[in-house]
């Protein structure tokens, strides 16, 4: 027995009658891997699938199980004691904030080991309504609050730049979460940057390391992960010079050693899941969706910025997962949803093609990139994988009639082995 692909009778239909001038399918001979624990592909970077059929996110989770919960509460009590002003002239901290659900739990417990932080915010790329209101209940928490926006005619072009070159609309801001805060720990004198979650989950930060506890260049920008696309990338391209560049920059190592910048997960210390965080935020005030967010499974993340849906829409064209697939897998490792509803949710909602998000439609989102849909198609069409999804015998990919695709198979599925049909798996780099 092996596992293999396998395509149900309506997705093969329904793609057929997708099919341009009404090519027959491709005879699928290759197939995605998934993790028979929760519903994540092979095709995930950084994942790893083991003899057993689990991934490697599933056996991290599992290994919280072995955690000291108490004993890590004492080491952050320690450690963030060591960083106190003493005398209450500065900032405790400087905590990079959203102004999302994992935000507000993040300042509120905080709040409530006593500390005084300096919330920062890197303005997001199209802000949206429901976001705003967060913003400003975090703000009445009872914290001050930094919000630093770069120069928006300079943003959309970034904007526009790296979602034709690197697939990712969000590139920008996802670089000013992580360098605004730094340069304002910097220009504020406060050593201590709190996180929220270590995706890793493999150590507690800088902070907590017996030597070299100073964060380097390096190391935030490896932590920040740039895709391929360097900051120095863009001087001469759409008329960007150093000049405009200076807020997605970190400080230099000389700035960083002179106040000692250093950092810690506060994931690592207690225990984090983002459902119990949406819970606690809603008790202090945050403010959800009304309705199932567009490629997601909940109302509750995702809130404040009308771009989401595209960066979300392309990581599932890349590789053929998007949010709907990451939440699934959270519930399921947490016992609130099992595995064979999984499967049903994604297929239901991961990957649509993103016409509206948070009320926005594409139209108006694209129109702050100064990009057309036909345009935005071709984008979506040049960085989509398509060893992942369904093509026609002329190798073109099957659409709906709302442009969805459909990916190659959803879950694994024991088949005799047919050595006369070798399968082969995929993988997101082909």
């Amino acid at each position: 027995m092996r596992v293999a692909q396998t395509l149900s009778p309506t997705t093969t239909s329904s793609a057929s009658r997708g099919s341009a001038g009404g090519a027959s399918l491709k005879s699928v001979t290759r197939w995605i891997a998934y993790c028979r624990r929760c519903v994540m592909p092979e095709t995930k970077p950084d994942l790893f699938i083991d003899e057993d059929g689990v991934c490697n996110a599933c056996r991290a989770y599992e290994s919280r199980g072995l955690v000291d919960w108490e004993s890590r509460r004492r080491e952050l009590l320690e450690l963030v004691e060591r960083y106190r002003s003493l005398d209450g002239s500065n900032y405790d901290c400087i905590v990079p904030v959203s102004g999302g659900k994992d935000s507000h739990a993040q300042v509120l417990r905080l709040l409530e080991l006593g500390l005084n932080p300096l919330c920062v915010t890197a303005s997001t790329d199209m802000l949206s309504a429901i976001g705003r209101r967060n913003i400003e209940n975090l703000k009445h928490c009872g914290v001050d609050y930094v919000e630093v926006s770069v120069n928006p005619v300079v943003r959309r072009g970034i904007n526009r730049l790296a979602l034709t070159q690197v697939g990712d609309i969000s590139w920008p801001e996802h670089v000013t979460i992580f360098t605004i805060p730094v340069r304002v720990a910097v220009q504020m004198n406060v050593p201590l940057i709190v996180w929220g979650e270590n995706s890793q989950n493999e150590y507690g930060g800088p902070a907590a390391a017996q030597h070299e506890r100073t964060l380097t260049r390096r190391w935030l920008e490896e932590f920040g992960g740039l895709l391929g696309l360097r900051v120095s990338d863009l001087v001469g391209q759409d008329g960007i010079t150093p000049r405009h560049l200076i807020q997605y920059s970190y400080p230099t190592d000389e700035e960083l050693a002179r106040v000692g910048v250093t950092g810690l997960f506060l994931g690592y210390y207690l225990p984090w899941d983002g459902y119990e965080n949406a819970l606690y935020a809603q008790a202090h005030g945050f403010e959800t969706y009304p309705k199932t967010i567009e490629g997601s499974l909940v109302n509750y993340e995702n809130l404040d910025n009308h771009q989401t849906g595209i960066h979300d829409y392309f990581k599932f064209l890349k590789y053929a997962f998007g949010r709907a697939t990451d939440l699934a897998c959270m519930h399921i490792r947490r016992g609130r949803l099992s595995r064979e509803a999984g499967i049903r949710l994604v297929r239901q909602h991961d990957g649509r093609f993103p016409w509206t998000y948070l009320g926005a439609t594409l139209d108006e989102i694209l129109a702050e990139l100064d990009m057309s849909v036909d345009e935005f198609v071709r984008a979506c069409d040049r960085f989509t994988n398509k060893k992942l999804f369904m093509t026609d015998g002329r190798g073109e990919l099957v659409k709906d009639a709302r442009g969805n695709l459909t990916k190659i198979n959803y879950d694994n599925v024991e088949l005799e082995d047919e050595p006369t049909a070798p399968r082969d798996r995929v993988s997101a780099t082909g």
